[in-house]
């Protein structure tokens, strides 16, 4: 079978959320010793797990951050200021415990899973990688096709059969990361053909472009998406077309996830690009997801906003990695754990507002 039947068989085990049990999740979060709604969107993130679990006493713990790594073509194109060297690097380092995503997962009690699915360069030496590799990096998608359908395929499976093996693990609150020099013009080519939004409204800085060349990147993204002639409606072809292999992955941990109900933390901008994909290929994915923060790219605002879904986090950060999903894992634990842990007004024998 080919590895797009499987992804269609994948998408077809997805099932809606509950929505029928928010009453239930609501009736539990205003029986508890607090004004109603008076922890403002905590009840909201806890009512949300909740109704994925079907259970008024939802947990987010254990937790797990997969980081996707992969490379892209378009580097060169000059999108990028840092070399594609850089990708390779920081998964050494991602190893060896000493990048940002490994101080806040550590701070979250989050597991941080590393998995190669598209790195240019070899990692097999580098301690903890999981390898996965589809491809030594993308094409170059300002000169045709980033992957092949089925190559897009096969990074979708790699995410889905990790969050998958997360699950089976007792991983109940999966977050996404990535890694791949070149992967803002990837994430910004994916926002520019599934909303249609000029790229010049989706590009920013990256790792540190000047005007010039923002107005380069953007250029690139236009001539990638008129070679590749992407065609919105059919989502794999478009992540084929001008996606990457990590941000494949990404999409896969989310379709995975949504698969065994799971509840799944996408981290800023090339993450919401991959749910862009995901839910693009299957909608019913949407009441799994939960956009950690508003990233400082302004490509993530038209994500959020085509995805119709609230970021938990505001910090003005756009490093990637998975920062932004670790955050917010610890804000949703918090949120569930109110929601659990807290005495209603009838247990702790407090009367409650209709009885003043």
């Amino acid at each position: 079978m080919t590895a797009e039947a499987q992804l269609h068989e994948l998408i077809a085990t997805v099932q809606p959320v509950a929505e029928s049990f928010l009453v239930e999740a609501q009736q539990r979060l205003d029986s508890l010793t607090k004004p109603p709604g008076s922890l403002g969107r905590l009840e909201e993130l806890a009512a949300r797990v909740a109704v994925v679990q079907r259970d008024v006493r939802p947990k987010a713990a254990p937790s797990a951050i997969v980081l996707m790594a992969g490379d892209h073509g378009v580097v060169a194109e000059g999108v990028s200021p840092y070399p594609q060297d850089v990708t390779w690097q920081m998964v050494a380092n991602f190893s060896a415990g000493g990048a940002a995503i490994n101080q806040l997962a550590g701070h979250a009690k989050s597991t941080l899973v590393l998995v190669d699915v598209g790195v240019a360069s070899d990692t097999s030496t580098f301690g903890g990688v999981v390898q996965a590799k589809v491809r030594p990096g993308t094409a170059n998608m300002a000169a045709g096709s980033a992957m092949t359908r089925e190559e897009a395929a096969e990074a979708l499976l790699v995410g889905a059969r990790t969050a998958a093996d997360l699950h089976e693990q007792g991983v109940l609150l999966i977050g996404t990361g990535e890694m791949g020099i070149g992967n803002t013009t990837a994430a910004a080519a994916l926002t520019s053909a599934f909303t249609g939004v000029d790229p010049s409204l989706v590009v920013g800085r990256g790792t540190g472009l000047d005007d010039a060349g923002v107005a380069h990147k953007a250029e690139v993204i236009r001539r990638a998406l008129a070679v590749n002639g992407v065609d919105r409606l059919d989502a794999l072809g478009v992540l084929a077309a001008v996606g990457g292999l990590e941000i494949a992955g990404m999409a896969g941990v989310m379709l995975g996830a949504a698969s065994v109900g799971c509840c799944v933390v996408a981290d800023g901008f090339i993450s919401g690009s991959a749910a862009l994909v995901a839910t693009r290929l299957c909608p019913e994915l949407a009441g799994y997801l939960f956009p950690s923060h508003r990233s400082a790219e302004p490509g993530h605002t038209v994500v959020l906003d085509a995805l119709g879904l609230q970021p938990v986090l505001e910090l003005d950060m756009r490093l990637g990695e998975g920062t932004g999903a670790a955050l917010a894992i610890e804000i949703i634990s918090a949120a569930c754990a109110v929601m659990s842990g807290m005495a209603t007004f009838a247990e702790a024998g407090v009367s409650g507002a209709d009885e003043a």
